[in-house]
């Protein structure tokens, strides 16, 4: 078994991935483009949010926090290690989705693969995980290829998301000091592994949808507690109640 340290910093990472988006996703509430959507999202959100209590309550185990949302509401901006991608802004419905598809690409063999791990709680989690996300990629593929190989309008939409968020897409499967040590221990898969599977269903999925990259510049940090100027107001959202009225429950 993988020592209690690499545990939580691989818990970490994970939780905060879901932990963010789930804020990100959540914010559509109520003001998605059809109702059907509103309620997808939502359901996304809360998707998200409930994998984020495993996995935080997982670091929180082997950490000093109480519980997980000690770490979800009283962390500062730096110890959060969250891809960058996950906290960019919603933007326009095309952004929201191409963001929530560059991100299910990886999810769901990264989860597939932790099923594996040395860990049995790692590996428990993820199975629990991994349903869910299989669809939320089946969701999102569909519609980055509808729209994408829709109106000039559509196709125009999808391809500036692509074009803004592609760059932080080169974050998630590129490994750190800590990723090769997950390898290492058998924790998580060697990222290589994933990078291959992802880049297949990125081709795959952009080609039907008749969209292409436009750079191969990697923007990454986030791993690393270095986050962009947006994710300082996610956590004031996140985070005010906490923060102003300490320890207040329902």
């Amino acid at each position: 078994m993988a020592n209690d340290t690499l545990v939580r910093e691989l818990a970490l990472r994970m939780g905060d991935n879901t932990l963010i988006l789930g804020q990100r996703v959540s914010a559509w509430c109520g003001h998605a483009p059809v109702l059907e959507e509103d309620i997808a999202l939502a359901n996304v959100a809360l998707d998200f949010i409930g994998q984020t209590r495993l996995w935080l309550g997982l670091a929180a185990d082997l950490g000093v926090e109480d519980d997980a949302d000690a770490l979800a509401f009283l962390r500062d901006a730096r110890a959060f290690k969250n891809c960058l991608l996950v906290e960019q802004p919603n933007g326009d419905f095309a952004h929201t989705l191409m963001r929530q598809f560059l991100f299910d690409a990886w999810h769901l063999p990264m989860l597939a693969a932790l099923k594996q791990s040395s860990d049995r709680r790692v590996a428990e989690i993820a199975e629990k995980s991994a349903k869910e996300a299989a669809y939320h990629l089946e969701r999102s593929e569909d519609y980055v290829v509808r729209l994408g190989d829709g109106s000039d309008e559509s196709h125009a939409r999808m391809q500036a998301a692509l074009d803004t968020l592609y760059p932080f897409a080169g974050e998630l499967t590129t490994p750190d000091a800590n990723d090769e040590a997950f390898a290492e221990a058998g924790l998580a898969p060697e990222l290589s592994v994933i990078g291959d599977i992802y880049q297949a269903t990125l081709t795959r999925v952009l080609n039907e949808a008749t969209l292409s990259p436009t750079t191969t510049v990697v923007r990454k940090g986030g791993k690393q507690g270095l986050h962009s100027e947006d994710f300082g107001f996610i956590l004031a959202d996140m985070q005010w109640l906490q923060r102003a009225y300490p320890g207040a429950t329902w």
